[in-house]
């Protein structure tokens, strides 16, 4: 079985947000046993056991669907994503990882239908692009929590809550150098309750290429911080949108490998496009099931 690391949102290797891909050939999984990963993947707890051995954001897991399956789940291959502490409803840099593999290995060809957690998600070739197709993140404003600002290190403009889907906390503070100098305090973060918190400003060039910034912190799900967070960008793509006047945005995220995600609202779903690059394809010797 091949395992690949994938950089996503980058168009050049060691930037952007690297993703673990296991594509599970018919058989791979069987589901059966403590922990059912259900039909075609292997136990739950294999999956996370290898999540945690890999170590990155991500772990993806992909098989092709077949026949009434198929048919009943409305997609052509069935995806799972697992941090190294659980897994997660939505991600948005492993599923632009898979169709990556999935299109330069051959596997795929045109557009690509993923069912998951959260829905039917698509991905297509965009040029030497990739262009998912995600549900818009819900946002309520909700009172900043407070304990929001002292775990940040920083004041807080407002925050959202952005659904089931995404489950995170996003927080809007003063300015891009406020965004780019955080040094949170992750266990304060964890206590929050929320998967992760988007924290988001507007950009301070938007010349520059981009229209806002965002870093994500998620260490309750076992992400200290996730290099670029397509999931995120449900939520920053609407929320900007709004305050910027423009349903088609770049936005920037500024941490340390960095990486690019073209949004494009389109009423109840959001196109993100970025690049990917295939940077490491290894053989998995110990078995799955």
């Amino acid at each position: 079985m091949r395992i690949r690391i994938v950089d996503a949102f980058t168009d050049r290797p060691f930037a952007g947000n690297p993703a673990a891909v296991v594509v599970l050939d018919d058989g791979d999984g069987d589901g059966d046993g403590d922990g059912d990963g259900g039909p075609g993947f292997p136990a739950e707890h294999h999956m996370l056991r290898l999540a945690v051995e890999v170590n990155l954001s991500e772990t993806a897991f992909v098989h092709r669907l077949h026949g009434d399956a198929r048919q009943e789940a409305g997609a052509d291959w069935a995806l799972r994503w697992f941090t190294p502490a659980t897994e997660v409803d939505m991600c948005g840099h492993a599923t632009l990882a898979t169709a990556h593999v999935l299109l330069t290995t051959g596997a795929a060809r045109g557009t690509i239908s993923f069912a998951t957690r959260s829905g039917v998600l698509t991905a297509r070739a965009d040029g030497d692009a990739i262009t998912l197709d995600f549900p818009t993140a819900p946002l309520t404003r909700v009172e900043v929590p407070e304990d929001l600002a002292q775990a940040l290190g920083a004041p807080v403009r407002s925050a959202y809550d952005t659904g089931p889907h995404v489950g995170d906390l996003l927080a809007e503070v003063a300015d891009e150098r406020t965004v780019r100098a955080l040094a949170p305090d992750l266990a304060a973060l964890a206590r929050l309750g929320h998967r992760g918190v988007i924290v988001t400003a507007a950009a301070e060039d938007p010349s520059g290429g981009h229209a806002f910034v965002s870093r994500f912190f998620g260490p309750a799900v076992g992400i200290p911080e996730d290099p670029v967070t397509g999931s995120a960008h449900t939520a920053l793509s609407p929320f900007w949108s709004e305050r910027l006047g423009g349903t088609d945005l770049v936005g920037l995220q500024v941490s340390a490998r960095t990486g690019r995600v073209r949004t494009a609202l389109r009423g109840d779903r959001v196109l993100l496009t970025g690049h990917a690059v295939t940077v490491i394809e290894a053989e998995l010797v110990a078995p799955l099931e």
